[in-house]
């Protein structure tokens, strides 16, 4: 009987539906075509992004592609395919951007370097010139169906016998062998435009080209055409070289510096744009080695610090107090106090930062003109340097001491009450208990809270971005940074800004990054001990 139940069972889990034997006909044709559409998406990522020369993209979509299907296909795997799609995700939008991050802080892409080699090639040579000898004619519009432009091209040869040419959008121009008089209505399957339609279309017709290869024409003026158009840049893959057609100047292609630089010239003469190569430590060396880029630097890495560390400090503290004063008994309606005191939180962050903007306001903020009625002086909340650190760590204080009171009540009510009866006992003072028991013990329980806190803070660009945008700026530097600027917003500004320097941006990210790599393991040590301390107590 034993040996018959063992086989039935085994029999049912061998049958179970999780195994891939198991799914109806029905479930596997659902699978496999979502699997066909997924590929068929995924295709033509990757294929759109060869075709931009996008190298990077293309990879992590045909590796994302391989895995999905590898999972799907090899019965062994198919436990993972229920985390398979938060895995993938995990590829595409976090894994993914570490790595670009760090190749990037080794480039030098940014302003004037944003495209590959290849990208620059295929601009430059989209650009055309019109030669000396071109020829010039009167033009008149036509428009198919379908929308697209056609010129009707009319001048004298040197026997004044007219010469006319039929030139569409992305066709061949064709000569008009036996030309009326004046344009017709109609012609080739295109429509003749009114003066009212053709001003209308004025900016199209401008950056259009018509005509293909190197017969191509354009409008040079309001009565005039020229033909033909010739290619300006031609690249030479055997010199690794542009060639200007129009002045003749070959540049040649500098991989060191990601320019096309003319041969016997500087980089200062170079063709715009440059492309992006890798330029190794030049970042972390330029970071280091300029000066008009240290300062800065250095000045908003110690401002970062100190406004994280001031910021935990001053919203625990007051926090704490308002846990210890709505805990005593002698204070009426607790809970409602408790209630009120807990709604800045509950206020979503990006509102309670811009009400404060307003009130800080230079010249009708409530509480500036409430100080400057009492006090006789107006602070510039936003325009001195100290000011506006104040601003910061005041409005930081109203977001974050809720969450710290919530925190610090629920800890001290853990902490037992005969700890602070013995110590009674033994004499001890208020002021010496809070030191001796009720702090140490609270550390225990919200030590890691009040770390993750300082990580928080360290990158608050919402705060910093909303309430003063970093202002004021900070005199005679190289780059855009303001005096309560954080790392993480100035980074923002050097890689989003008016010049945008993505490499050096990554370059201070990574740098961010180890210093957040460093707090975490911290964090670690410190949580491990504590739990080590709190289990002894």
């Amino acid at each position: 009987m034993t040996t018959r139940i063992d086989a039935t069972l085994g029999q049912s889990l061998d049958s179970s539906p999780s195994e891939p034997g198991s799914t109806s006909v029905f479930g596997l044709l659902v699978r496999y075509l979502g699997l066909a559409a997924f590929n068929a998406l995924a295709l033509t990522f990757i294929y759109a992004f060869l075709r931009d020369d996008n190298l990077n993209l293309a990879a992590v979509f045909f590796i994302i592609t391989l895995l999905a299907n590898i999972v799907i296909f090899v019965p062994r795997l198919w436990p993972l395919r229920w985390i398979a799609p938060g895995l993938l995700l995990a590829i595409l939008f976090v894994i993914y951007p570490i790595v670009y991050t760090v190749v990037t802080g080794f480039s030098n892409y940014g302003d004037g370097h944003m495209l590959t080699k290849g990208q620059t090639i295929s601009l430059l040579g989209r650009q055309q010139f019109i030669p000396e000898d071109a020829q010039t004619y009167s033009w008149s519009v036509y428009q198919n169906s379908a929308g697209n432009f056609a010129l009707w091209l009319s001048t004298t040869d040197a026997t004044d016998g007219p010469v006319v040419a039929f030139a569409p959008v992305g066709a061949a121009i064709v000569e008009v062998t036996t030309p009326p008089a004046e344009p017709p209505t109609e012609y080739a399957g295109y429509r003749l435009l009114t003066r009212a339609e053709q001003t209308r279309s004025l900016s199209a017709l401008q950056s259009a080209i018509f005509g293909v290869d190197n017969d191509t024409a354009a409008i040079l003026s309001s009565r005039q055409a020229a033909r033909p158009l010739l290619q300006r840049y031609v690249y030479d893959e055997a010199t690794n070289s542009l060639l200007d057609q129009e002045t003749n100047t070959r540049y040649i292609a500098d991989d060191a510096q990601g320019l096309f630089i003319p041969e016997g010239g500087t980089a200062e003469n170079a063709l715009v744009p440059g492309y992006r190569v890798n330029i190794g430590l030049a970042n972390f060396q330029q970071l280091f080695a300029n000066p008009a880029l240290l300062t800065p630097l250095l000045d908003i890495s110690v401002w970062t610090v100190i406004y994280a560390i001031l910021a935990v400090v001053i919203s625990f503290a007051f926090g704490l107090l308002m846990a210890i004063v709505l805990d005593s008994p002698f204070i009426p309606f607790a809970k409602f106090w408790r209630s009120l005191i807990f709604i800045p939180y509950a206020i979503p962050a990006v509102i309670s930062i811009l009400i404060w903007g307003g009130l800080l306001n230079q010249t009708v903020g409530i509480v500036t003109n409430a100080i400057a009625d009492l006090t006789g002086y107006r602070i510039p909340w936003f325009a001195d340097p100290w000011a506006a650190k104040i601003a910061v760590l005041l409005v930081d204080l109203w977001i974050g001491y809720p969450y710290m009171m919530l925190v610090c009540s629920g800890a001290l009510k853990a902490i037992p009450s005969e700890m602070y009866e013995a110590a009674a006992v033994d004499g001890a003072k208020p002021w010496h208990s809070f030191w001796k028991i009720t702090l140490p013990m609270l550390l225990i329980s919200v030590g890691p809270l009040l770390i993750a806190s300082f990580t928080f803070t360290f990158n608050n660009y919402l705060l910093i971005e909303l309430l003063t945008k970093g202002n004021p700026p900070m005199p005679g530097i190289a780059t855009t940074a303001g005096y309560t600027d954080i790392l993480i917003s100035y980074t923002y500004n050097l890689a989003f800004g008016a010049n945008a320097d993505f490499g050096y941006a990554s370059a201070i990210t990574l740098m961010i990054f180890v210093v957040m790599v460093v707090i975490a393991l911290f964090n670690y040590r410190f949580v491990a001990r504590w739990e080590r301390i709190s289990e002894n107590v």
